[in-house]
């Protein structure tokens, strides 16, 4: 990364062409720090998912290297890094781990949300600064046993007592949960609200108890942990989110989850390339002088690959467009769409693309 590019100058008169000698930016700190911990959860990647352990390894390491920060602002710590560079933090971790990097990746969602609805708020302020000094993990409670997965209701309902707030939630899967420093949870503003009239809550995890209700075989993803939770959580009424949960959904979690899902889903399909290449060449090794009959399938899904990397670019260029437009008071409706048909893409792009690399390994 650190090699000396060759600039050609113009000729200098009565002489040779000069060579300026431009020395390449070196690669920052972050993605050094990302490789890091994508070597260790690939040590581990295996016995993760065959386990469903929690990939308890690769979160030490992301703590060691305080990554689980990054999306905090400067102001308060943070490493300030935009969705673009998280987004390539996911996309290396999930070529050595993909339960590692869809973890990372949800976690950040939850702090991109306390980030962009919570600054205004005293406690959520000093959340983000103890994230930094200690590195928490946040998960999340979106979805409830009586309606589904759709996020956007509520069955339960925030019981206010004066200053505090208690909160029961049957939830058929909390990511992690067992795990996590804190957790997000959706709730009915009050008893008497409408269930899409919904608020968002940091319960911490020294007031929060989960009861094992059930497991999710997450194939693939098993270190997810994925299971389900009898929720019960209380704490200080100021931890709820000022703003309404259906502002948050739409303009963070939702934009955040698709592009930083996505690109998970291009690192997974990045290692099942590499995998491909290497048999490849082990083929072509044995072969001299006769192309491999895995050949016109590997050029498929590095075709594929980059088509997948292609639309990541694009949806992150829509969300920072939202981003402006929104900052800028204007309409920002559009360019918000792109992340969500980003995740439907790169979803059937990777099931092609696994396809491909396991036939030419055939």
């Amino acid at each position: 990364m650190n090699t000396p590019l060759l600039d050609a100058a113009a000729a200098q008169p009565g002489g040779d062409a000069a060579v300026v000698l431009t020395a390449v930016e070196p690669e920052p700190g972050w993605r050094a720090a990302a490789q890091r911990c994508a070597a260790i959860a690939a040590q581990f990647a295996d016995a993760v998912d065959r386990d469903a352990r929690f990939p308890s390894e690769a979160f030490d390491a992301l703590k060691r290297e305080r990554l689980l920060s990054v999306m905090v602002a400067v102001a308060f710590g943070g490493a300030g890094l935009s969705l673009a560079e998280v987004g390539a933090i996911c996309e290396i971790l999930a070529q050595g781990c993909a339960s590692t990097a869809m973890v990372f990746a949800m976690h950040q969602i939850q702090v991109a949300c306390i980030a962009a609805h919570g600054s205004g708020s005293a406690w959520h302020r000093q959340l983000l600064a103890q994230l930094v000094e200690r590195q928490w993990l946040l998960a999340s409670a979106t979805s409830e046993e009586t309606i589904g997965g759709n996020m956007r209701t509520s069955a339960c309902s925030v019981e206010l007592d004066g200053a505090r707030f208690r909160i029961e939630k049957l939830a058929p899967t909390i990511s992690y949960g067992a795990h996590a420093d804190g957790i997000l949870v959706t709730a009915r503003r009050t008893a008497e609200s409408a269930a899409a009239d919904q608020v968002l809550i940091v319960a911490l995890r020294e007031e929060t108890q989960l009861e094992k209700r059930g497991g999710w075989d997450a194939m693939g993803m098993r270190g997810t942990c994925s299971e389900g939770f009898r929720l019960v959580a209380g704490g200080l009424a100021e931890q709820i989110l000022p703003t309404p949960f259906a502002e948050i959904a739409d303009q963070t979690m939702l934009p955040v989850s698709h592009t930083l899902w996505a690109s998970v889903w291009t690192g997974v399909a990045g290692d099942a390339v590499n995998r491909a290449k290497a048999f490849f060449r082990a083929q072509a090794r044995s072969t001299p002088g006769a192309v491999p009959p895995a050949g016109l399938r590997l050029a498929e899904a590095v075709g594929l690959l980059q088509m997948m990397q292609a639309r990541l670019a694009v949806a992150l260029d829509a969300a920072r467009a939202a981003h402006d437009a929104r900052h800028g008071r204007s309409q920002a409706d559009a360019p918000l769409a792109a992340p969500a048909r980003l995740r439907l893409r790169h979803e059937h792009a990777e099931d092609q693309h696994l396809q491909h690399g396991a036939a030419s390994r055939a």
